[in-house]
């Protein structure tokens, strides 16, 4: 079960949940004296609004918290992320699915501690023995997973480290991982990878997980795990590389996904391809104006080396069309463009596939997890012509980053049905917490294939 999860608990702590709209409506007290405690400590239900209620023995005995108007399924988060360590049970749900205060409750209590003295003791919210306490265990540890590989240092986060990852899951649930390393790259035929790590003193490498019935749907995740990003010679500033230990967090985000898929045992025949490279700078790193081969046969001029995510990304998916799954997913950390697009919540979905688009965004609505469809524009196609080579890397002078980005990817894809995320797998301190890294849109992504797929 996951930590901040309990099945029983004696000596709980009662929690109201309240909209503004369902507190201002309230009747009577839920509890002795609720509405002068709240009215002494101006608790009307806004958002994050808290009063923490003494009983007879000092201890906390209830919590009122505020939900503003309801439209943020995470804002539970707010409270498990100031609670102290104890176990807390639900009296009053607000009008919020179980399902969305358990996932909102694991964002909160979630703490980054392995590389400090102290570690976090989470407070534990008690699951009804009515809920499905194992998938709500498995959708928690699978984003906290995430997490921590977003969060861990590119120094302890390399494409080796990606590997074991995977290598790890692949022991717990029976699958074949196999891995192309270094200059392999190259005979194996994977250029793009191999050209955008090979700078780096951790090897890069193309790594493949398979798992399930091969009569099975197919369905494919692909991931882009650049480990940390310099820019390359197209160097970033400063302020730009700081978090770039993030760049990685396309990768996990699949690879989350992939553990969701085996450890709820979807009748799918699963790939997960990941492309692990670091983007550093040496003499032998790639350059602007070099024209680079790839998987797909396509020639691709170097625009700019800070848009080097696309091109192991290109390769992984040309890898991944090969099987012709019916699902193709892939997810990357692709362009500030997305960030300045639609902001750091909501995750960019880029399809032609309008059954796929109309289910994920019903997933979105499920979950509470927001995602907006963005347009495959072909036109900006234009955007990425190159007088010497089939395609270049970036191009659009600034315009439509997010939108030329995924057009490039598009041309390494030839299957029917395939998903593009532009995430950011990262957040400012919301809630409460420090900045770090986060799940966006794989709860919705993963609401839509419990539906697709469901398991027998």
């Amino acid at each position: 079960m996951h930590t901040s999860f309990t099945a029983q608990s004696s000596g709980s702590v009662q929690v109201w949940f309240y909209t503004s709209g369902l507190f201002g409506a309230l009747g009577s007290d839920p509890f002795p004296n609720a509405r002068a405690i709240a009215a002494a400590q101006g608790f009307t239900g806004g958002a994050g609004q808290t009063v923490l209620v003494p009983g007879a023995d000092g201890g906390t005995a209830h919590v009122l918290y505020g939900l503003g108007k309801g439209q943020d399924a995470l804002i539970v988060a707010g409270l498990s992320a100031r609670l102290p360590a104890g176990d807390y049970e639900i009296a009053e749900t607000g009008g919020y699915a179980f399902a969305s205060i358990a996932a909102g409750w694991a964002d909160g209590a979630y703490r980054f501690d392995g590389y400090k003295k102290e570690k976090a003791a989470p407070p534990r919210l008690v699951i009804p023995a009515s809920e499905d306490v194992a998938r709500l265990s498995r959708e928690a540890s699978a984003i906290a997973g995430l997490r921590d590989m977003v969060n861990t240092p590119a120094a302890d986060m390399g494409p080796e480290q990606i590997h074991g990852r995977i290598s790890a899951l692949g022991e717990r649930y029976g699958a074949r991982v196999t891995a192309v390393v270094g200059d392999t790259l190259l005979t194996e035929n994977y250029p793009m990878v191999h050209a955008v790590g090979r700078a780096a003193v951790k090897e890069p490498r193309f790594i493949m997980l398979e798992w399930g019935k091969p009569g099975a749907p197919k369905v494919s995740l692909c991931g882009k795990g650049i480990t940390f990003d310099t820019g390359g010679l197209n160097i970033k500033g400063g302020d730009g590389m700081r978090i770039m230990k993030k760049d990685m967090g396309g990768a996990a985000h699949a690879i989350a996904l992939a553990e969701l898929v085996m450890e709820a045992r979807l009748p799918v025949h699963l790939r997960l391809f990941v492309s692990a490279a670091e983007n550093a700078i040496a003499g032998d790193a790639f350059r602007p104006g070099d024209i680079l081969q790839s998987r797909k046969g396509l020639t691709v001029e170097i625009d700019n080396t800070d848009a080097e995510g696309r091109l192991v990304l290109g390769d992984a998916l040309a890898r991944a069309c090969e099987d012709q799954p019916d699902l193709l997913l892939d997810f990357a950390t692709l362009t500030g463009a997305a960030r300045v697009a639609l902001g750091p919540d909501l995750a960019p979905l880029y399809t032609n596939d309008e059954q796929l688009a109309a289910d994920i965004l019903e997933g979105s609505a499920a979950s509470g997890d927001p995602v907006w469809r963005m347009p495959l524009w072909e036109p900006y196609l234009a955007y990425l012509q190159s007088p010497v080579a089939d395609l270049v890397n970036s191009g659009g002078a600034g315009m439509a980053g997010s939108i030329s980005a995924a057009i490039f990817l598009k041309q390494f894809v030839s299957v029917d049905s395939w998903a593009h995320f532009d995430v950011w797998a990262w957040r400012k301190s919301k809630y409460g917490r420090p900045d770090g890294g986060a799940a966006c849109g794989l709860r919705a992504v993963w609401s839509m294939l419990e539906k697709r797929y469901p398991a027998v």
